[in-house]
């Protein structure tokens, strides 16, 4: 069976299977343009507070903008009031999302004090109550992105399935580490492919966890998911899509030049700057800086200058690689 397919959720076909994880702080609109244009099936936006929303938050309300050119796209909201999930789910529908995702798996304890994340593993029928409060408030697919469970060794996977399933999820997305184990530590196979066989023919699974090369993401989709989500090995290389759709098809892939990344990543600072402004695009730019100018003679320096520069032009001309 192919690996690399289109991936349907709900009434939504998207060209490949190969989406782009939810991260705060990154997956805005212009990150989201570029790797849909690497290659990416389906991207998805930073969560964004529902809590946030029902209280008019104008920065929350601006996370919710939508280009016309980046769809397909996944608007991720996350809560633990189920009238202000749906609040936030038909605000989203309104901006133009073509998915509505809840984020049931976040392990910052910013979110998670806020009763939201992956503390709602903790009571599985409120869980699947607000679920199914926003599946029934919006006409858009809705989707659970979620963890294998809490702690290690206390796995939810076959629950969580039934609830994502009995709410009347388009799909569920499972990340294949326990919340206590963050981003660190080995991708657990056995449940994710436990989820797979629970899921089979009737919601598609997309799995995620630690993929940063094409032989991860092979792994992933071995599990029998129908299709995997990659976060930060996206981060300074949105050629990640292509190169697993390489993998996929041929068995081998490319990696970019130091040249070819430092090109890509100029062009993601101007979009950045023409998107948010001078100093706020710049600023932004500069969080990821350490993704994209790395591995080639002289990286280290230009880096440091990079982010201690405050006008534009000048930061841009430091990416002018001879």
């Amino acid at each position: 069976m192919a690996l690399l397919k289109t991936l349907k959720i709900g009434n939504l076909v998207c060209k490949n299977n190969l989406v782009l994880a939810p991260m705060a702080g990154i997956t805005d609109t212009p990150f989201r343009l570029l790797c849909l244009e690497g290659g990416a099936g389906l991207v998805c936006a930073e969560m964004v507070s529902s809590s946030a929303l029902k209280y008019g938050n104008e920065k929350s309300k601006n996370m919710l903008k939508i280009s016309a050119k980046e769809h397909p796209l996944s608007m991720q909201i996350f809560g633990g009031d189920a009238g202000a999930l749906v609040l936030a789910a038909k605000l989203a529908e309104e901006a133009g999302a073509d998915i509505i995702d809840i984020n049931a798996g976040c392990p910052v304890k910013k979110v998670n004090k806020a009763g939201a994340g992956c503390v709602l593993l903790k009571d599985l029928i409120k869980l699947e109550q607000m679920l199914s409060a926003v599946v029934k408030s919006t006409k858009k697919p809705v989707t659970l992105k979620t963890r294998i469970g809490l702690t290690e060794n206390n796995f939810l996977t076959k629950d969580i399935v039934n609830l994502a399933i009995n709410a009347g999820a388009a799909a569920l997305v499972l990340h294949g580490r326990a919340a206590s184990k963050m981003h660190s530590g080995p991708v657990n196979l056995e449940e994710l492919s436990k989820a797979a066989e629970l899921t089979k023919g009737k919601i598609p699974l997309i799995v995620n966890g630690g993929i940063t090369n094409p032989t991860e993401a092979k792994t992933l989709l071995e599990t029998g998911a129908q299709g995997i989500m990659i976060g930060r090995g996206a981060i300074g290389n949105p050629f990640i899509f292509k190169q697993i759709e390489d993998f996929l098809n041929t068995g081998v892939y490319q990696e970019p030049s130091a040249e070819e990344r430092i090109k890509k990543y100029k062009f993601l600072v101007k979009q950045n700057i023409e998107f948010y402004g001078e100093r706020v695009g710049l600023n932004r730019s500069k969080k990821t800086a350490g993704f994209w100018i790395n591995n080639f003679a002289g990286a280290a320096k230009i880096r440091a200058a990079f982010v201690l520069c405050q006008e534009a032009s000048k930061a841009l001309s430091l990416l002018n690689l001879k």
